[in-house]
């Protein structure tokens, strides 16, 4: 599989795939088809239609589309995207909003590199803007860096976390949501010991496989079933020449998107199928329900060969995290190091990707932090998706981490100390 034939034609699939779907839709619409009305040619249209588009948007990256919002003024504020931090495998970006007074809250959003762009995030972002500075990591496509831009794998992920913290500076709240929720937290423990001036002033954690193994699921069970050498040879493939990145060993995208489907594939098949049923009866729309959601989910990056490998060997397999053996660098992380970063883990019950449990492990983790700045939330009825994103995020989970990031804003004053956070009634404290 390691040829760039094997790329190539991945994508020459996909191309004409959008072509075939183009094709059929130009067709259907010249006016000499008006004289034969035929159903069956509304539906050839249809088709044409939602397949250019669902082929197109997996090689493109999505826009934040997050023009302007509201204010306490009474205003809309225009918001702009400004790259804080650039590095060739991702960049520190944050949402500016104009004429706004800065508001006191920062957050760092850590988005995962698991095969979607961070605009994933995208309804997460513009549900805390309003709130506070939000800046995201932006993690770039591995199929446009050029090969000699060097390897990229977890330890250099954990690094680069390190340098954006460093860069927010100590009044930075860190969320990390889903794969790099381990990750995240080695960074924070790097600084713990190095640069303890660094380190941020909340971690919370949401959905991540500190612990894959303290609750199976599909995707740790697929970590077990195979070995690195078959994962080697059956889903790295060297990027073709039509990229910046020809040569690099990757994982691409187009595989990843193809085992994210084949997990629900009824599902999908279903929400196609009705969607060309809408779109030749004229009740779609360019932004209707199907269309934002598979716009988003059907872009799709490459990762680096070396990052997926390491992340699905050491974090999953090796459990290098969860043992408190990971190290970064030559320098061995000690989760027990943080002593003064308050933690929240949240998880969802319904989750299929990152069972409850597998976060929630992180606080057995942190044996030098007092049980005054452990929390976590277990989100009844959430899915993976619902509890970063969903409703679950925006009804119950949000509000929460909020107040989590206040109560813990001042924790040297009194006033924070009135307000514990283990005494909310969606919060439980845990023992360490």
């Amino acid at each position: 599989m390691r040829y760039m034939a094997t790329y190539d034609m991945m994508e020459t699939m996909r191309n004409t795939n959008e072509w075939l779907g183009a094709s059929a839709k130009a067709v259907a619409a010249f006016p000499a088809m008006g004289l034969v009305p035929n159903p069956f040619l509304q539906w050839i249209g249809a088709w044409g239609d939602v397949t250019e588009r669902s082929f197109a948007r997996m090689a493109v990256k999505p826009d934040w589309g997050i023009h302007s919002i509201p204010a306490e003024d009474g205003c809309d504020h225009l918001v702009s995207v400004e790259s804080v931090f650039s590095r060739p495998f991702g960049d520190l970006i944050k949402f500016n909003v104009q004429g706004r007074p800065e508001k006191a809250r920062k957050i760092l959003l850590v988005a995962p590199m698991s095969g979607h762009y961070a605009t994933l995030l995208r309804s997460t972002v513009a549900s805390l803007l309003p709130d506070a500075e939000i800046y995201i990591t932006d993690w770039h496509n591995a199929r446009d860096i050029p090969v000699s831009e060097g390897k990229f794998d977890i330890e250099d992920y954990t690094l680069y976390l390190v340098d954006f913290m460093r860069e927010i500076g100590p009044e930075a709240n860190v969320i990390a949501v889903c794969q790099p929720a381990p990750l995240a937290l080695a960074a924070t423990a790097y600084l713990a010991e190095l640069d303890p001036s660094a380190q941020p002033r909340t971690l919370t954690l949401i959905g991540g496989p500190i612990d894959p193994d303290a609750a199976a699921t599909d995707v740790t069970d697929f970590g077990r079933r195979v070995t690195m050498g078959q994962l080697e040879k059956t889903a790295i493939q060297r990027v073709g020449f039509k990229f910046k990145g020809v040569g690099r060993m990757v994982y691409p995208g187009l595989l990843q998107l193809a085992s994210f489907v084949s997990m629900n594939s009824e599902r999908h098949s279903e929400a196609f199928k009705n969607q060309i049923t809408r779109v030749s009866k004229g009740e779609a729309g360019d932004h209707d329900a199907h269309n934002r959601f598979y716009d988003e989910y059907l872009a799709v990056m490459d990762m680096t060969a070396e990052f997926y490998l390491s992340t699905v060997e050491r974090i999953f397999k090796d459990g290098e995290i969860a043992k408190n053996q990971f190290v970064v660098n030559g320098t061995p992380i000690d989760i027990g190091k943080i002593t003064s970063v308050a933690v929240k883990t949240v998880e969802g019950a319904n989750d299929d990707i990152s069972a409850p449990g597998q976060c929630v492990a992180a606080l057995d983790l942190l044996t030098g932090l007092p049980d005054s700045k452990k929390a976590s939330h277990l989100e009844p009825g959430a899915g993976h998706f619902g509890i970063f994103a969903g409703k679950s995020w925006r009804n119950n989970i949000r509000p929460l981490v909020l107040d989590f990031i206040d109560a813990n804003a001042k924790p040297e004053t009194p006033k924070a100390a009135e307000k514990p956070v283990q005494k909310s009634a969606t919060v439980t404290k845990l023992k360490a």
